[in-house]
């Protein structure tokens, strides 16, 4: 099992940043990680996800969980669980009146020891999508 994650601490509202994370259109516009978005962001809609990391190649993934301003969580893989990728957007009130945004990808199943192998280093977008956030929430852009 292969895992990704961050946290970090923004200064705005639930509503402002699930809003931002659920714009499907508007992500090329703050994220400096992606390149578009196809698709809706609800529950069980399927997306492609399009990254500067890997120009040119869709990232397929369906809306599996979804609690607005709370959580949601996008499933992708191949058949019979060979393989899953599973990303998990958390957005959690602190008592200061900031948002801990968390975001965690978890690779699974059987295939992934192999496929992983392949999968560039992915904790620096990882950061950088989460300090894009914080910044477009914070009224920075």
């Amino acid at each position: 099992m292969k895992v990704y994650s961050v946290t970090q601490t923004i200064q705005a509202s639930r509503e402002t940043i699930w809003a931002i994370l659920t714009d499907a259109s508007s992500w090329p516009d703050w994220n400096t990680t992606i390149d578009k978005v196809e698709g809706r962001i609800a529950l069980g809609e399927k997306i492609k996800v399009f990254t500067k990391l890997t120009p040119g190649r869709a990232f397929p993934a369906k809306i599996t969980e979804f609690l607005p301003g709370k959580k949601m969580t996008w499933t992708g893989g191949m058949p019979l669980g060979l393989f899953k990728g599973e990303r998990t957007y958390t957005l959690t009130n602190q008592s200061n009146g900031a948002v801990e945004f968390a975001m965690r990808e978890v690779y699974t199943g059987l295939m992934a020891p192999l496929i992983t192998r392949s999968i560039p280093d992915l904790q620096p977008s990882f950061d950088e999508f989460a300090a894009a956030l914080k910044n477009r929430a914070e009224g920075g852009g």
